[in-house]
């Protein structure tokens, strides 16, 4: 194994009572790379995240992090280890307001529990770190307000500084730009690229312009199978990558869109 490999999967298969969503999956995520897992709709992407997350257990394969194997582990020990998906402690509560969410996922990440029979006074600790995660979504100036009162784009800004709080060094983004607009896409591309610092992201995401934007390295699959992997230019060149996402051998431009 490479020094630089932080993630890799050999073999990977999941099987559903005779149907194959996974099929042979070796992914390799290199140190510091910002890696995309696209395809079209069932080409098996949510199901390898789940996989490598312990949501799913594998029929067959190993998945290695850091060259350990942790194929058998549960998810808690995995996030422990570093490797955390972004929904696994970002379900952010509407009723509270962002700084409270923050420092609720820095609790269950320092194992001091939730702790709510002590004073708030306790907590105040926290509180300078709960703002610096918030800074860093740009979320500062929101850090009293409730949750249920921000717009769309800012609460998956608060659900990616709640799973920052876990001090990820393997993130794993799920469509972290699904159902955003323009604006709202461009903002989070930032955050993305933010976060990445200092760690590793893998990612699953539709938008291919985003993916175009940020990404290093992309391992297109289709029905269950890596169908090609390369930088964006090379994948989007790719016939095959043009006729599975458009039906046709359209340009790279095109599969952009």
């Amino acid at each position: 194994m490479s020094d630089q490999l932080v993630l890799e999967t050999r073999g990977l298969v999941k099987e559903f009572k005779g149907f194959v969503a996974v099929d042979d999956v070796n992914l390799k995520v290199e140190q510091g790379h910002i890696h995309a897992l696209i395809g079209p709709n069932g080409a098996g992407k949510t199901t390898v995240f789940n996989l490598l997350t312990k949501f799913l257990p594998p029929t067959r394969g190993k998945i290695l992090f850091k060259g350990e194997d942790i194929t058998a582990m549960k998810s808690a020990a995995i996030a422990r280890k570093g490797v955390v998906r972004s929904f696994q402690i970002s379900a952010v509560f509407p009723h509270m307001t962002a700084l409270e969410n923050v420092r609720i996922a820095l609790q269950g990440f320092a194992g001091n529990s939730f702790h709510f029979w002590k004073s708030a006074r306790t907590l105040d600790s926290l509180n300078e770190r709960c703002m610096e995660l918030l800074d860093s979504v740009g979320l500062a100036e929101f850090a009293d307000t409730l949750t249920v009162e921000l717009a769309y784009g800012r609460k998956r800004a608060l659900e990616l500084a709640t799973t920052l709080a876990m001090e990820p060094q393997l993130l794993l983004l799920d469509e972290p730009t699904q159902g955003m607009g323009g604006e709202d896409v461009e903002r989070v591309v930032e955050l993305v690229r933010k976060a990445a610092k200092g760690r590793t992201v893998l990612m699953v995401e539709h938008n291919l312009s985003v993916v175009s934007k940020l990404c290093d390295r992309i391992t297109v699959l289709s029905q269950g199978s890596v169908l090609t992997e390369g930088s964006y230019q090379e994948v989007s060149d790719d016939p095959r990558v043009r006729e599975v996402y458009m039906g046709t051998a359209s340009t790279a431009a095109e599969v952009a869109q």
